[in-house]
């Protein structure tokens, strides 16, 4: 009696964890698509992540992260989202990445995207409109083109009377084409003329800085995309051989060795998206989450480099540095 009894409990006890065990929600998993590859991208990940972190989420405990790197083949871009698509994730994140974002929209209706945008999330039809986003997007914007005629600025300031300047740009990019003529705009306005060199591989960049010496440029704007941004120490090393003042995008470059840059906080900006994408997971709707646009910029100069290369910043534009590299 006593042993039949026990069997029973046990089997009991068998059921009611099978049972409680299927009534815990699935960990809820997240899609992360990037036109660029991890190994350059390790800064971009570690803010996504502090971002769920703040919104509660953990990933390995209470949320799986799917990468979907496309190793600078964008055209790879379509198929990595179709297949986040076939996996039902939860949500598509693309920080920092317009093909990734036009690629994820492209693949679903449906499944929330939060993105981070260099361009006008309405124009792109990602969005209805930037205060009710309307549809399964949201995410953080900044305008790239009011940016690339900021740093062509830049370069004017540090060199007056510079006149030839290359723009470095990856034409795969949608935004390049809208970039190179806001910048084309702004450099008639101030006497320069504009070079554009394109590259689309390690080999192309430096044929594109063989040309550069050739004709003799006076400065070189690196254009705003994630082929450049991977292949950043590439470009850094160079300029440097080359001594040719250059701004960037990111302060990525003169971390390790670029002379200045401009632009957004993209740490800071990679963050949001992951706050975005926590607060999807709780429950809000993208279509009610207004778009944030960039409001943190900065402004960084490496002092060592300028030495390096010959070029004296003006007091002027040390003052209004937000970090010199010394």
């Amino acid at each position: 009696m006593r042993r039949r009894t026990f069997i029973t409990l046990l089997g009991s006890a068998a059921v009611w964890s099978l049972a409680a065990r299927a009534q815990q929600p699935a960990m809820p998993t997240i899609g992360f698509l990037h036109a660029g590859s991890p190994e350059s991208n390790e800064r971009r990940a570690a803010g996504f992540r502090k971002g769920l972190k703040e919104t509660g989420y953990i990933e390995g405990e209470n949320v799986a992260i799917e990468f979907r790197w496309a190793h600078d083949q964008t055209d790879r871009l379509s198929d990595l989202a179709a297949d986040l698509v076939r996996r039902q994730v939860a949500v598509i994140a693309t920080p920092f990445s317009t093909p990734s974002t036009l690629a994820a929209k492209a693949a679903t209706s449906t499944i929330p995207i939060v993105f981070g945008v260099g361009s006008d999330p309405v124009h792109e039809n990602l969005v209805q409109s930037l205060a009710r986003p309307g549809g399964n997007a949201t995410g953080i914007a900044f305008l790239t083109g009011e940016l690339g005629a900021k740093r062509l600025g830049l370069l004017h300031e540090l060199l007056p009377a510079a006149t030839r300047v290359t723009h470095l740009v990856n034409p795969s990019n949608p935004l390049t084409a809208p970039l190179v003529s806001d910048v084309q705009a702004a450099a008639s306005s101030v006497g320069m003329q504009i070079e554009v060199v394109a590259a689309t591989s390690k080999g192309e960049i430096d044929s594109a800085f063989a040309r550069l010496a050739q004709k003799r440029a006076d400065a070189l704007l690196v254009g705003n995309d994630a082929l450049l941004y991977g292949r950043r120490l590439q470009i850094v090393i160079l300029a440097a051989r080359h001594a040719v003042a250059t701004v960037y995008a990111q302060r990525d470059y003169p971390d390790v060795g670029g002379l200045m840059s401009y632009g957004p906080d993209t740490t800071d900006m990679i963050r949001q998206v992951g706050i975005y994408t926590g607060r999807i997971l709780k429950g809000e709707k993208p279509a009610d989450l207004p778009i944030i646009q960039a409001s943190k910029f900065e402004f960084v100069i490496n002092l060592q480099t300028a030495k390096t290369i010959g070029v004296e910043i003006p007091p002027t534009l040390l003052a209004r540095a937000d970090e010199v590299i010394e």
